[in-house]
């Protein structure tokens, strides 16, 4: 598993920021960061927090100086899901079994992004440090984009 190039999944938070110095730590060449925000209101306005299952969105507003501090690119995208499949596992037959949009499938929409400016990719990292939730779901969408999946704060201790 050496020198992955990797897709940062960032969320303004601090493990997320963590995750990719492991990943650094461990040979790999992070090339790309990754990130899902609250939609933009009608007004213009943006909502600072919303109501998400899966992503972190507190912290949004300074996720392009992390583009900025670590001179990489960063991919955005708005949330349009919510959480339709709300049960602890996400297999990879949940997607194609939902009527509605569910919010993890927002992000295999960016990371398919991300690996069309960027072929190279080929792991997804995350800080994910307790929730099953996310894990399930961060791994569901990277296997089925042929992505390995590095959760290197994964119950830290």
């Amino acid at each position: 598993m050496n020198n992955l190039k990797v897709a940062a999944l960032i969320s303004g938070g601090k493990d997320s920021l963590f995750s990719i110095l492991h990943c650094l730590a461990n040979g790999h060449d992070v090339v790309a960061l990754a990130n899902l925000h609250p939609p933009v209101l009608a007004d213009g306005s943006a909502v600072e927090d919303t109501d998400s299952f899966m992503y972190q969105t507190i912290g949004n507003a300074i996720i392009p100086l992390y583009e900025e501090a670590l001179g990489l690119p960063l991919y955005r995208q708005a949330i349009s899901g919510s959480a339709i499949n709300a049960s602890k596992d996400y297999g990879p037959h949940a997607a194609s079994e939902l009527s509605e949009h569910d919010e993890t499938e927002d992000l295999a929409t960016l990371l398919t992004a991300v690996m069309a400016a960027h072929p190279e990719v080929n792991a997804v990292s995350t800080g994910a440090i307790l929730s099953d939730y996310q894990r399930t779901r961060v791994e569901s969408v990277a296997l089925r984009l042929g992505l390995t999946p590095l959760s290197y704060l994964w119950q830290y201790p």
